[in-house]
């Protein structure tokens, strides 16, 4: 068994007095991933995230945010929360019926996987950059620069076509826009003010095992997670499927809802 272990720690996201007392990046994301299985069946998923902590999930039956944290709302008020939950029930309808109807075209192969990253980085000094980028398995396709949609590099003439259709749509695009230069900064700030008595991020401990040999060179490595306590599986626990990075990588996530006093003796 080959051992991978990170310490647990729990870590006090603290904001300081402003965002000058920022060392490091730190980004606020919001992710949309549709897996696409086959013409008509596609299932789609909204989080956002505080760097690798979850703040937001997505409730799909009444197309609203979930709120997982007392400091999740920041300061936004309720107009722009409304904005943004249609904002993500249109990406969540409207978003893979355009896929489906150009995957031909893109030479989309099912089953596959679309996600779609957007969101800020605050800088150390203060500066709020954005980004957005659009992936298809695990591959980037698009992303923003200088608040223009561009193909990736080694997207081909995919992101080519893709990056064409998304350009021709100026009202969604300006929505876009708008959530990332104005409502993400806002927001990430003020998450982070909210935040700092309450959020708390966990860094698990990982081990791999390396199972039956599938065929020459290769190597089967079968993964799964646990919250525990001590010797004692916690319940409640949510997961993810897995899903591809852009990088060309893997993740899988495992949820566990606790009181921020209560994360003493877990590890993962």
């Amino acid at each position: 068994m080959l051992l991978l272990q990170i310490p647990l720690l729990a870590v006090l996201l603290a904001a300081g007095d402003n965002e000058d007392a920022f060392q490091e990046e730190i980004s606020f994301k919001m992710i949309h991933s549709s897996s696409f299985y086959n013409r008509s069946c596609v299932k789609t998923r909204n989080s956002a995230w505080l760097d690798d902590f979850q703040t937001h999930g997505w409730d799909s039956n009444s197309g609203s945010i979930v709120f997982l944290h007392t400091g999740s709302k920041g300061n936004l008020s309720k107009e722009e929360i409304k904005e943004l939950e249609e904002f993500f029930r249109w990406f969540s309808i409207i978003m893979p019926q355009v896929i489906q109807k150009h995957a031909r075209q893109w030479k989309f192969k099912y089953p596959f996987e679309i996600q779609i990253t957007m969101g800020c980085e605050l800088h150390p000094g203060g500066a709020i950059v954005d980004f957005y980028r659009f992936a298809y398995q695990g591959s980037e396709l698009l992303h923003l620069q200088n608040n223009s949609l561009l193909p990736s590099p080694k997207g081909g003439t995919r992101a080519q076509d893709v990056c064409r259709l998304f350009n021709q749509s100026h009202d969604s695009r300006k929505i876009v826009q708008r959530i990332l230069s104005d409502t993400c900064p806002r927001f990430l700030l003020s998450i982070l003010d909210a935040g700092k008595a309450d959020l708390q991020r966990v860094k698990p401990e990982a081990w791999l095992s390396i199972g039956p040999n599938p065929g020459p060179d290769h190597q089967m490595l079968p993964i799964w997670v646990k919250w525990m306590r001590g010797e004692q599986v916690q319940q409640g626990k949510q997961q993810s499927d897995i899903l591809p990075n852009a990088d060309g990588t893997w993740y899988l996530q495992v949820f566990l809802e606790v009181e921020a006093t209560e994360t003493s003796g877990l590890y993962c």
